[in-house]
């Protein structure tokens, strides 16, 4: 039988991932403690669902929560089903956001522990589950139905898990690095558009500021350097048996230079034939922080 492991932060939507997957033909039990895993392995086999069965496991369990009793349910029952773990998780800034929009109280906030700590513990707590994941999904700046995309672009080819997938997140250094990155690459050397008047108001999705970076002289030479590294690098990671690669691309903001690098970075991976997806962390909050407004019928607003 196939199983899928759904685990990770809470808070990093754990939720609306078995509810898609339900929706998309799985059998699913959420917040199933460990010590319970390997009966729902025998159970499962035992009525012979005709369905691939996701298993939702994360601290919700609280004290009944152990990270090693889930591996060592997994590697147990590994050699009669086919079994896989999905981490799903956020950098603490959106997770503390996200709980302040539900009101709900984290599953380790207990005593005196702020929303901050019961982050960072859970992080500590969940870490042998992440190293271990076949996909680890940061699922930052991720709408409901971008996140389902992205999950069955990871699951949808199950039987190929040795591939290395990589994933290219901008940011803006001002809201910090992503916790998850393997490569982090600091753009703010290049000319910034934001303060062009004409084109500020626009993001590195768009040809006016795509334009204007790609096309300065440093970007260009920047960017083969760059495609030789990550092109050495790529093989060299699959080889020694990486799933998942992080490489995190920097700007001040995180909605101008750092864009149109990722998305660049991206599409000649994609070109090479490479599994790879792109993210941009920051590029709603950076928007909604501008003094200007874009309006679409022509020009900006003023400031």
């Amino acid at each position: 039988m196939r199983f899928l492991i759904v685990t990770g932060l809470s808070g990093a939507g754990k939720t609306s991932v078995l509810r898609h997957l339900e929706d998309s033909g799985y059998q699913c039990i959420d917040n199933l403690p460990p010590l319970l895993l390997a009966q729902a392995f025998t159970l499962c086999e035992k009525v012979e669902l005709d369905m691939p069965v996701a298993l939702g496991v994360d601290s919700r369990s609280g004290a009944l929560f152990n990270a090693e009793a889930v591996l060592d349910a997994i590697a147990q029952a590994s050699d009669s089903h086919e079994i896989s773990i999905l981490f799903l998780e956020a950098d603490t800034e959106t997770l503390i956001d996200r709980y302040k929009e539900t009101r709900r109280d984290h599953p380790l906030m207990r005593g005196r522990v702020t929303l901050e700590g019961a982050i960072a513990k859970e992080r500590e707590l969940l870490q042998p589950l992440r190293e271990c994941a076949h996909y680890v999904l940061s699922t930052g700046g991720l709408r409901p139905k971008e996140l389902c995309t992205r999950v069955d672009e990871l699951i949808a080819h199950g039987e190929n898990q040795q591939v290395l997938r990589t994933e290219i997140m901008s940011f803006g250094y001002k809201r910090g690095i992503p916790r998850e990155s393997d490569l982090v690459f600091d753009v703010r050397f290049l000319p910034n558009p934001y303060y062009i008047k004409e084109i500020r108001a626009y993001t590195g999705l768009e040809a006016p500021v795509r334009d204007y970076v790609l096309q300065k002289e440093e970007t260009r030479e920047f960017l083969a350097h760059l495609y030789e590294l990550v092109d050495y690098l790529l093989p060299l990671y699959q080889r020694e048996g990486k799933r998942r690669l992080m490489i995190a691309v920097g700007c001040t903001g995180g909605a101008h230079r750092s864009v149109a690098i990722s998305e660049e970075l991206c599409a000649h991976l994609r070109a090479l034939g490479q599994t790879v997806n792109v993210i941009h962390r920051d590029i709603v909050q950076e928007e909604a922080s501008w003094p200007f407004r874009l309006s679409r019928s022509g020009g900006t607003s003023k400031s």
